[in-house]
């Protein structure tokens, strides 16, 4: 690219409304290094003029983007693409910097997120509609794709580009302008994609973003779910948040994509690969730390296997490296803050006391600083503890033993969410008899890295509802227009 910018210029630390930089407001967010609780930077803490503000301009920018011939959007969203990836490595660095994942992981985020925008820069020549044949002569009958108009997205913490990434690309393919709200942990490196989306050519008013702290962003999302010209909200989160934004969004009944919490199992059966099993949990638990909503939750063994799958993965775990992202060798990294640790804390506590065994970890590790927890694994789990009825959201796998399959599926869907599961197995009949078995949006065989831009990524049950990613991305972003033509004979 002929546009590289400093690392210095990457930071930003205004909101971005209307093609301006903005910091007209009276209070501010800092942003702290979760490895080290020392403050990097501070934020605007908006409130609902700002969001009002975001929201006039997406309206404003609406109807001349939605007529951009979708060509020239691909080819923005292309020049978006290579601007990412030309920063990866600075982008990278932000984020393990304000999120606190390790560098090579900070670094791998920058190019899955730069993967779903250049997906979607392609998916944008493809929004095809259909001719639909008429029931009588005369009459010629369409199916029309279009923008459902301004989206508002509203971005987690522990993936700050790709979520970013996911929920704009797709917006901005279809048509769509868009306000956002990224993370109160993790804002900087939204900002920083958004300066590299106007860089790109994105124009005034089609991405805004206002940041804000956990105690204002209710009166930030308000403003936007109480706006009639918000047509569309995209979320990540918990689910009581999707609830409510569920709740409060039937008064201007806007369309809505929420990707909720999760309470992923992880089953091991006496046939499966043990060596691969580990390995897959291993890559499907410890990315992040643990801070992804598709980490397997509830570790589920064969009574056959359990004791030995216990002592490889036991070894496996005890020798994660564990120390900030300025270490190259670590390979988790700090929690995103205090309360992440306390649950995780209590998390361990609870199953101990309830009978659960600590094979490794199970500790803080304060010699590091107040936001690390030693990776953990723990026997003897049951569905009363909390790590099995709440999503722990930290580096702990409780195993829990079993005998049967029918049992096992039963306990894998005895939960309100479905977000995730995975399964290893080497006997064909079982896998689709489990695979159709399991009540998830996502299931992974064999497999503990699941996530791609070419896959429909999404949950049901109290999961959520809508699909990021692949052929279907774009759909939460269309509407469907009838159009009838008469008197043609």
């Amino acid at each position: 690219m002929s546009l590289t910018l400093s690392r210095a210029e990457l930071v930003r630390t205004a909101n971005f409304i209307d093609g301006h930089w903005r910091d007209d407001v009276e209070d501010w967010l800092p942003v702290t290094d979760p490895a080290t609780g020392e403050r990097i930077a501070q934020v605007p803490d908006s409130g609902p003029a700002q969001a009002r503000a975001a929201v006039d301009a997406a309206q404003a920018a609406f109807g001349a983007w939605r007529k951009v011939p979708a060509r020239q959007r691909a080819a923005i969203l292309k020049r978006w693409n290579d601007l990412v990836m030309a920063h990866q490595e600075d982008l990278g660095r932000l984020i393990s910097r304000e999120q606190g994942k390790p560098l090579a992981e900070g670094k791998g985020e920058v190019a899955y997120a730069a993967s779903y925008i250049e997906w979607f820069a392609e998916q944008a020549t493809r929004m095809n509609g259909e001719v639909i044949p008429a029931p009588m002569p005369g009459r010629r009958m369409f199916a029309l794709r279009e923008p459902v108009g301004v989206v508002a997205a509203i971005t987690p913490w522990n993936f700050p580009a790709a979520m970013i990434a996911r929920k704009i690309a797709p917006a901005l393919a279809a048509g769509c302008t868009v306000v956002c709200k990224p993370a109160e942990d993790t804002p900087l490196t939204s900002l920083a994609l958004v300066l590299l989306a106007h860089e790109a050519g994105v124009p005034p008013g089609v991405l805004n973003i206002v940041t804000a702290s956990r105690e204002r962003t209710p009166a930030v999302v308000d403003a936007w779910l109480d706006d009639p010209r918000v047509r569309k909200i995209t979320f990540t989160g918990s689910t009581p948040v999707g609830k409510h934004l569920a709740r409060r969004s039937a008064d201007t009944l806007k369309k809505l994509s929420l990707e909720l919490g999760g309470n992923a199992p992880f089953i091991v059966f006496e046939d499966a690969d043990l060596d691969a099993a580990v390995e897959g949990l291993m890559a499907a638990k410890f990315r992040n730390g643990g801070q992804t909503c598709v980490c397997p939750n509830r570790v589920f063994v064969h009574g056959a296997v359990h004791d030995a799958f216990a002592r490889k993965l036991a070894q496996r775990v005890g020798a994660l490296k564990v120390g900030p992202a300025s270490d190259p060798a670590s390979q988790i990294g700090p929690m995103i803050n205090a309360r992440a640790v306390e649950k995780i804390e209590r998390h361990v506590q609870d199953a101990v006391a309830q009978g659960a065994t600590v094979l490794v970890g199970g500790r803080r590790l304060d010699a590091l600083g107040p936001h690390y927890f030693a990776p953990t694994v723990l026997t003897g789990a049951t569905a009363q503890m909390a790590c099995s009825c709440e999503e722990t959201f930290g580096p702990v796998v409780p195993l829990t033993r079993f005998d049967d399959e029918a049992e096992v599926i039963a306990a894998a869907n005895d939960t309100p969410f479905g977000l995730a599961a995975y399964f290893y197995s080497q006997d064909v009949r079982r896998i689709w008899r489990v695979a159709d078995a399991l009540e998830t949006g996502i299931v992974g065989i064999n497999e503990g890295a699941l996530a791609a831009e070419a896959a429909p990524f999404g949950g049901v049950k109290e999961s959520g509802y809508g699909r990021e990613g692949s052929v279907h991305g774009l759909d939460d972003y269309l509407h469907i227009k009838y159009v009838c033509q008469g008197q043609l004979d």
